[in-house]
């Protein structure tokens, strides 16, 4: 059975689904932020705390049906939770049609259930870095172990391959803390090398990184240009990091490919 065979119905369906797990992560990381128990009680307003009810909850319809405000108190509800609801679903389509077009969606049935654990927690160190400027231990070390897991039991990938990966990223940012004592880098961005190591391997982690630091000077050329930031102002590198794991993990092999025929 192939996705082009279920057609549209089978794409809406990952949409829907993904929809929901964007929701979920919204309220995750909000309650992770305010120290609030995921298990304490239904989803609740961020302002006054009212629990919300059925249809104050579906996830991106809800936003536009209320006009972007919570149904009491009145107050704006950020345009973050439906971009990370919509991006969350977009993104994890992309992914499975993705591996349709390579044909192994259902020719590895963990393939899939893997690259939706790690977009989850990338999407998760893309969004706490960027409004906290943190980079969660927990999230980094449980993900390091699910991709261990996955790769190494479940997709054969070698451990020499995990570990000289670890080795690079996470030697390399560690490196840097080192030599500037923290002011390049934080331990979040070396416990972040790490986690891509084991999940890219070597020698995709480079291409991670390498993007990371491409996406990131732009950013930064940006800032500078805007005058929204100058020389000193903190860059939320995980960000960068996050998105440079997700475009290697599709495409490291093509870029490295395209890289070495300059060599030939």
């Amino acid at each position: 059975m192939t996705a082009s065979f279920l057609g549209w119905p089978f794409y809406l369906f990952i949409f829907l689904v993904s929809l929901s797990l964007g929701s979920f992560l919204n309220s995750w990381m909000w309650r992770a932020w305010e120290n609030i128990r995921v298990i304490n009680g239904r989803s609740i307003c961020i302002f006054c705390r009212r629990q919300l009810n059925w249809y104050e909850n579906i996830p991106l319809f809800s936003f536009i049906f209320l006009g972007g405000r919570c149904r009491t108190c009145k107050k704006k509800i950020s345009w973050r939770y439906p971009l990370v609801e919509f991006f969350t679903a977009a993104i994890l389509t992309f992914v499975a049609w993705h591996r349709v077009e390579h044909n192994v969606f259902f020719s590895d049935n963990l393939l899939y259930p893997r690259d939706v654990f790690l977009i989850t927690f990338l999407i998760i160190i893309f969004v706490f870095d960027a409004l906290h400027k943190v980079i969660l231990s927990s999230i980094v070390w449980a993900g390091a172990l699910i991709g261990f897991l996955f790769n190494y039991f479940a997709l054969n990938i070698p451990l020499s391959t995990m570990f000289y990966g670890a080795l690079a990223a996470g030697g390399f940012f560690l490196l840097q803390y080192i030599v500037s004592k923290g002011r390049w880098i934080g331990g979040g961005d070396v416990r972040l090398g790490f986690m891509m190591g084991v999940w890219l391997g070597w020698p995709n982690v480079l291409v991670a990184v390498f993007l990371a630091y491409i996406i990131g000077a732009g950013h930064a050329v940006i800032l500078l240009i805007s005058r929204k930031g100058n020389w000193k102002s903190q860059i939320p590198f995980g960000t960068f990091l996050a998105v440079g794991t997700a475009i290697s993990l599709y495409y490291g092999d093509d870029i490295i490919q395209w890289y070495l025929s300059f060599l030939k």
